[in-house]
């Protein structure tokens, strides 16, 4: 079986490492080879990316730049290889969260941010994107309980997460995104996503 792109999209908050937990699993029952990466981050050029972006100010176009370039050496470095050796690829965060972040959140416009995925996704998308709708009230909450102090994304206000949970909300309509509600029970949630993957990947969905 040729390898396939998994995405999980949210704010901080949402959930997503532990139902990327469940996913991988998932998949490595079924005898699945499984390569986890993120976003910002993938390979050495895109994790020293990663704190810059995270922890410097700067103007919405550069962080969309500095996102992008660092998404070019992820898809080219590490997706796309694996995926050519047909493992099944886990990303947390994908180009969704910049249409959501840089879009929703910092109002850049969509026209740039088309023009940069075209230039550097080429077309290239996600088998399945599982984005996990949160309120940020409720994110905020749970970050607040696990950590002191969040990067400069986290400490944001209120409305600029509304802002982001819109912009995630516009990308909601394609066929490969998957809308989970992230306030649900995280056990249940994750029998919600076994039952997408079992109807994504049908192939699979007979194994243990």
């Amino acid at each position: 079986m040729s390898g396939k792109f998994i995405t999980l999209e949210g704010i901080d908050g949402a959930g997503k490492s532990t139902q990327l937990d469940t996913v991988q699993r998932w998949l490595e029952i079924r005898g699945v080879v499984v390569k986890r990466t993120r976003e910002p981050g993938g390979t050495v050029l895109a994790e020293a990316l990663r704190p810059l972006l995270l922890n410097m100010s700067m103007s919405p176009l550069s962080e969309a730049l500095l996102v992008f370039a660092g998404r070019h050496d992820h898809v080219t470095q590490v997706i796309e290889p694996a995926l050519a050796r047909g493992e099944w690829v886990l990303s947390d965060r994908f180009v969704d969260a910049s249409f959501a972040y840089q879009g929703g959140g910092r109002g850049l416009s969509q026209d740039i941010l088309k023009t940069l995925e075209t230039w550097v996704c080429a077309g290239f998308q996600p088998d399945l994107t599982l984005w996990f709708d949160l309120d940020p009230d409720i994110a905020a909450q749970r970050l607040a309980r696990g950590r002191q102090e969040g990067d400069r994304f986290e400490r944001e206000e209120r409305t600029f997460f509304e802002r982001v949970r819109a912009g995630y909300e516009a990308r909601s309509h394609m066929p490969r995104v998957c809308r989970m509600d992230a306030a649900t029970d995280p056990k249940i949630l994750a029998e919600q996503v076994e039952n997408v993957l079992r109807q994504a990947f049908p192939s699979l969905a007979g194994g243990a």
